[in-house]
């Protein structure tokens, strides 16, 4: 099975930046199948891992950033893949 782990935040106006070089500078204790960052307006990041694991499994994740940095506590989202039917 594929989990999906989704870490989203919101920096402070105009700390985006400095939002988005944070989170790519942490590093996880194992390395996902696959790891992509990305930005949108309003200074949000999100980070998606995806594991090969089952969806209660223990997984590593990103960290709180400093709380300086960030306008609210951080969103996450858990999602398992799902077999097409086609």
């Amino acid at each position: 099975m594929t989990v999906a782990l989704m870490w989203e935040a919101r920096a402070v106006a105009g700390r985006g930046d400095e939002l988005l070089a944070w989170a790519r500078a942490q590093s996880l204790a194992h390395t996902p199948l696959r790891r992509e960052t990305l930005r949108a307006p309003q200074d949000r990041v999100l980070v998606i891992t995806w594991w090969d694991a089952e969806y209660d499994a223990e997984l590593p994740e990103l960290p709180e950033p400093d709380g300086e940095l960030v306008t609210r506590a951080v969103h996450r989202w858990r999602f398992e893949s799902v077999a097409d039917d086609s």
